[in-house]
Formats: structure tokens, sequence, C-alpha cells
């Protein structure tokens, strides 16, 4: 937009010079240079405003919350839930899942039985989000009533009063707030949200958006024997986080990123996909999330599909050249045996990757997928350990271990890449605009020395 302003200026000038003056008609010199005014001003006026990335925090549980294997299955046997053969399913797929005893189950879920009652859902929300909404709002000393847009996304939990209802409540946001409350997005839903706040601030000039993105783990344990709804038992994890945006010129001076792009790409209509995450109940009526086999395959294409249309976007020529060529020719000519499309590479577009902590076999599949190396995924396998999955929030664990190792520097691009169900694949990629002060207190300020560590699981390429 800027390039494209000063060129306008340049032939500006260049027609007003005297000596192009001899060369047209008065008529034609005003005409021209009425027109390019025009243009000048309407380009000036409506010109897209940049969102800004001012802070996130992301949530904290105590220690005392964790939940490793050992305690998972005193637990399970305490409640005599599933039977020996479930019992060791869930217990091998948690010892292979690259998560750690670190990451926390909520208070509910640690009593004998588990409470999954309504109350003990909101107290989870309540926890969780009133905790990083104060912090955030805390630690830049903004007045709740300056917030203009308020957004929140959890997928399984839709209260009534709703998630933002309850956090307006509690903080006392303005009676004219504009709030919406997502559910049934799934671990993408936390781009979703970043995506509706960015449209909103795109449109009205000087506001702040307040983003909140969790899922309550309390109601949504499973209880039957189907194994492809157990899985979901030992990967999801208490989290959550909130993200303060803003398109203030003001802002910029103390903005962390700005939104460079925002890519979703929703495979919904093909059944294969829709089907491959799905809420349902099972044969005895219980109500479980299945992860279908396809869920990798599903989640290749979605990727292949996202990164397709945001490769123009960031990728340097050259390696749009490279890939258009080999694409070409394999279509043209069948390949040796073999050989494949070149895949771009996407270290000449970004700096830092932050690859959602669904388990760790999806992040293993991006790894190849991307052809990246060990250290890319770092934050993924790091955030996966220490606090699980967190859904839509987990890409924000990963950004904050990056900022607590002192990785990201001014300039720097990030590339968060989520997926969830529907089927989707969303994309968000920032640019640093600020020194980032490793020391900040965050999430993993307590232990972010202990970091990166061997999670016993074998990595992909081994």
């Amino acid at each position: 937009m800027e390039r494209f302003i000063g060129k306008c200026l340049s032939l500006t000038k260049m027609i007003i010079h005297p000596e192009a003056v001899n060369c047209i008609s008065l008529g034609h010199f005003l005409l021209a240079a009425t027109i390019l005014s025009i243009i000048l001003l309407t380009l000036v006026y409506f010109r897209a405003s940049y969102v800004y990335l001012v802070d996130f925090v992301c949530y904290l549980p105590p220690d005392n919350l964790g939940a490793s294997v050992a305690k998972f299955i005193k637990h399970v046997e305490l409640c005599n839930h599933f039977d020996k053969e479930e019992m060791n399913f869930q217990v091998k797929v948690f010892e292979r899942s690259g998560i750690g005893p670190d990451a926390c189950m909520p208070p509910s879920l640690h009593k004998i039985p588990a409470d999954t009652s309504l109350e003990s859902t909101r107290e989870e929300i309540e926890i969780v989000l009133f905790t990083v909404v104060n912090d955030l709002l805390s630690k830049h000393k903004v007045d709740p009533q300056s917030i203009d847009f308020l957004v929140s996304n959890c997928s399984l939990f839709c209260p009534t009063p709703s998630i933002t209802s309850m956090v307006t409540n509690k903080f006392g946001f303005r009676n004219n707030i504009k709030s919406f409350n997502l559910s049934g997005m799934g671990c993408s839903a936390g781009m979703v949200s970043i995506c509706l706040a960015k449209d909103l601030l795109r449109v009205h000039k000087n506001t702040t958006a307040l983003v909140l993105s969790m899922e309550a783990v309390t109601p949504n344990g499973y209880r039957g024997k189907r194994k492809s709804m157990l899985i979901s038992n030992t990967l999801f994890r208490m989290g959550g986080a909130a993200i303060l945006l803003s398109n203030k010129k003001k802002d910029k001076q103390r903005a962390k990123y700005k939104l460079q792009h925002l890519v979703r790409t929703h495979m919904g209509s093909n059944h294969q996909a829709y089907q491959s995450v799905f809420q349902k109940p099972d044969e005895e009526g219980y109500v479980g999330v299945s992860l279908s086999r396809d869920l990798l395959q599903v989640a290749a294409k979605a990727l292949t599909t996202n990164i397709s249309a945001l490769g123009p976007l960031v990728l340097p020529y050259s390696e749009q050249i490279r890939y258009g060529w080999s694409w070409i020719t394999k279509k043209i000519w069948p390949p040796a045996k073999g050989k494949e499309v070149y895949v771009p590479n996407f270290k000449k577009a970004f700096e830092h990757f932050c690859i959602h902590a669904g388990g760790k076999a999806v992040i293993d599949a991006v790894e190849k997928s991307l052809k990246l190396q060990k250290e890319d995924g770092e934050a993924s396998r790091m955030t996966l350990y220490r606090f699980g999955n967190t859904s839509s929030s987990s890409v924000w664990y990963e950004l904050n271990y990056l900022e607590a190792k002192g990785k990201v520097k001014r300039g720097d691009r990030v590339w968060q890449i989520a997926f969830g169900s529907g089927f989707k694949c969303n994309s968000a990629v920032w640019k640093c605009i600020s020194e980032i002060d490793p020391k900040a207190g965050s999430a993993w300020s307590d232990r972010i020395h202990l970091y990166p560590v061997d999670t016993g699981v074998p990595d992909v390429s081994s």
C-alpha cells in the first residue's frame, strides 16, 4: 500500500513539473492531477488498518492439579469406570502421547468420583478465563470499559448465559460491547476467533478486541468402550489464553506483533473429513468425541489446501517457481519412482513454527509434510509435554514458549498452524515488531530453564 501511494506521489510530481506542462494542454494537466489526487486520497482514507497483537497471557494451573500416568491409573481404578481392556488401552495411549506428568486436569476431575456437573464446568471456565483476563488487563493497565469487542471460543461447552456474558459480568465491560461466543469449532477455533476479531478491527477504526480461547475438560470425559472415543480421555488438559488486539496507532508502540496473514481452510464438504472428528453417542448411549483412523490423512489434505493459499502470500518467488515447475512436470511427465512434487522451503518465509499440539502424531505429520527439522517443532512438543492438548489455546502456549526461550526477535515471522473438527486447518502469520523480554512473567517462567526435555517418546525421524 505505501509503495503504491509513493508511486502515485512520484507520478503527480512528474506531471506538475514545469517541463511537463509544455507537453500537454492545461485541460489534460488539470484532469490528470485531479484524478491522481482523488485516487491518492481514497487510498489513504480507505486503506486497511493494521491489526496489532498487544499481548497475550496463557493460564498456568497449580502444580497440585498435575495428572501423571500413575495418578490417572489410580483415579480410574477408584472410580471403577472401565474394565481391564479399556484401562490398558488408555494407559498405552497415554504413555505414547508425549504428554508429561505436569499437564493438569481441572479440580473437579480429581474428585472421587469425578464431578462433571454444570456447576463444576462453570467453575473451570471461571478459574481459567477470569485468571488470564485479569492478568492481561492488569499487566497493561487496561480499563475494561475500553474494550470494544469480546470474542470467546469453547467448542464443547456452551452455557446460558454465554461465556462472554460470564466474563462481562465479572469485569464490568460496558453495556454496548460487541460480544461473540463461538462453539463447536474444534481446536482450530482460536484462529477463527482471531479472524473474526481481525475483520471487526478492519471495519471499526480506533478499537480494541479481547479474544479468549479454551476448552472445557470437565464435562467431556468418555465412559464407554469404543477405543476411537477413549483416546480423547488421555490427550486433553486444562488451559486457556487471553489475547488483546488493537488497531490503534498508539498501541503500535507497545504491541508485540502485527498480523500479516490469516488463511482459513474448511474441508467440511468432504464426508471423510467431516466425520474425522465427531461428537456422538456410542452403542450404549455414552457421548464422546470419536477420532477416526483417517484423521492424519484428512489433516494432511487440509494442510496442503491451506498452504496452497498461504504460500503465494509468504514464499519468495524462487520457492514458488520451483514448486510450480515441479507440479507442472508431474502433470506432464509421470515422475520417477519415489520422486514427489517439490515441497517449498517454508523456513525461507518463517523463523518460527507453532504447530497445534493435538498429539505427537499430529506434530510428527506436519513436520514430515513440511520437511521441517526437529528444532522447528520444539515449541509444539514441549507444550504438549508440559500442558497437554489445550485445544484452541495450544498455539499460544507455543508462542509463549518461544518468547520465554528468547528465540523471538524483532522482525521475525511466526506461523501458527491449527487443526480442528469440521475438518479445518487455519493459519495465522505474525511479524514481531518489538523487543521481546524473555524474562517477563508467563506460564513458562517458573521452569523454562528445564526445557527442552526428552519426552521419552521416539521422534518421527528416529
